[in-house]
Parts: C-alpha cells; structure tokens; sequence
C-alpha cells in the first residue's frame, strides 16, 4: 500500500511539473493581453483534462471534431461560429460586452446568416421578394436614445427566416428576401412590411448535430427577427425579437432569447402587426 500511495504521489508529481512548464513556457515569452489570456487558458485546459482525465482515445476524438468543424465552414456555413452559440459561449460573450443600463434595449447574437450589403429601402417598404408567401406583418415602431429623445437616421438593417425556414444566406444561388436596411425619419419612427418568421433548426448535419444529439438536445431556435442598429454617437445594438408563442423559447438551441425580447403580433384586418420601440446607449 505504501509503494502505491508513493507511486500516485509521483504521478500527481510528474502532472503538475507539466502544467507548470506548460504555464512558466508561457510567462517567459508572451507579454500583454496574450500572456493573460493564454495563461488563463493554459491553467484551464489543463485543469479541464485534470477532472476529466480523458483517454488518449477520447483525445484525439475531440481533436478529430474540432477538425471536423473547421472543414465543414465555407463562405455560406460557419461551423465555428455554431459550436460556439450552442455551447452558450457566444451568449455569454455578448453579455460581457454589452452590459446596458436600465432601460436600453438588450442584445442578442448576431448568428452565422447575418450577410453585408443588404438593400436599402424607404420606409413602409416590403422585404418580401415574390413568391415568399407567409403571414404579412407591418412592422413599426420608433427608436430613442435611453432618455426616450428620438434618434433620425438611425439605420435598422434586418435580416430573417423565410416562411420555408431558410435564410436568403443559405439560398445558394444568392438572395436578400426579407433582408434590408432602412433608416428612422426625424420622430425616430420606422415601419416596414415583412413576413412572420418561422422556428427553424440549425444546420445539424455537421459535427455540432453530432455533440447535440449525443447531448439529447434538439437543434431548433424559435421564430424571430434579427436587428441591427447603428447611428452617429450611439453605440451599435445587435438584437432579436422572438414571437411569443413559439414552442422553442425556453428551448433555443443557441440561448438567444431574453424576456425582454419576446414580442406579441396583434391580428389587424389588414394583417399581423407588431410594434416595438428600440431604445440606444450613447457611445463611451
């Protein structure tokens, strides 16, 4: 018993002289925020394998995943950037750097469908290319700074799921359907006409579908509207608007959703509408 009490003790020995190595290495050479941020990662990748003291097989499969999504990311699919919402991580991020005050509007991820140079519309404007079909929604509403002051030219640039649950970023043949960019008038008003979006999955055909389903967690993120918000001297607000009586809100497979986000669309006799002030921080 003594023998194998001073054999663990050698081995735990032998451990911590290569994490220590591993972190000395590290503060020899890196200065600045490198040098925080890889001892931190050092010291913690390191105490990750101490709790869970994976095999080498188990290793070099997580090494093989972590491959695996770096081959499945091209121009129109960002493997990455879905292993990072649906490990919470990239909600999280958004939470550190966009802490608000009272009162102003929440953020949530910008999401891997997000495509630049969207049209630019007037307002009362339809996003729908032709044949979209799905429920017409007039959106509207008005956006102000956290003293309720109204914002002009603020540009909402929008981006959304088509009735058939698909991005006009995934449409491989290019589209900007109920995408676009418009900007408030003078009251800070907007308005603009589009389609009520869908719940959709996330792409799972991927290694991220793999970790999901040997999680037992299913692949959805409930219906919405992605927005972003710009304008002189005001900070830029990257949110969403999540339809209330989605079945996937307390569900979302990426952690997007927030109270303070979900939106009620009432029923008109000219069709859906929903109204929903946006509320913007003064730049630091």
């Amino acid at each position: 018993m003594a023998e194998m009490a001073r054999a663990e003790t050698r081995a735990a020995s032998a451990e911590d002289e290569i994490t220590q190595a591993a972190i000395g290495r590290v503060e020899e050479s890196a200065q600045g925020r490198t040098r925080d941020i890889l001892l931190s990662l050092t010291r913690h990748l390191h105490g990750f394998i101490r709790e869970v003291e994976p095999t080498e097989a188990e290793w070099l499969a997580a090494i093989r995943f972590l491959t695996e999504t770096g081959q499945k990311c091209d121009e129109r699919r960002q493997e990455f950037i879905l292993l990072s919402d649906t490990l919470g991580a990239t909600m999280l991020i958004d939470a550190i750097n966009n802490r608000k005050p009272a009162g102003a509007t929440e953020s949530s991820v910008l999401g891997p469908f997000y495509q630049e140079g969207a049209p630019v519309y007037d307002n009362g404007a339809d996003l729908a290319e032709g044949g979209t079909g799905g429920e017409r929604v007039l959106v509207s509403g008005r956006v102000t700074d956290i003293d309720g002051g109204p914002i002009e030219g603020a540009e909402l640039d929008i981006w959304q799921t088509a009735p058939d649950a698909v991005y006009a970023a995934q449409d491989p043949a290019g589209s900007f359907n109920l995408c676009g960019r418009l900007r408030t008038e003078a009251d800070g008003h907007y308005w603009f006409h589009t389609r009520k979006p869908v719940s959709y999955t996330i792409p799972g055909d991927g290694p991220v579908g793999a970790m999901l389903d040997a999680a037992g967690r299913h692949n959805w993120r409930p219906a919405h509207i992605h927005f972003k918000l710009s304008a002189a001297g005001y900070e830029t607000l990257v949110t969403q608007l999540f339809t209330d009586d989605d079945p996937y809100l307390g569900t979302d497979a990426v952690f997007g959703v927030k109270d303070s986000l979900v939106v009620h669309y009432e029923s008109t006799a000219d069709g859906l509408r929903l109204d929903h002030d946006f509320v913007m921080t003064a730049a630091g």
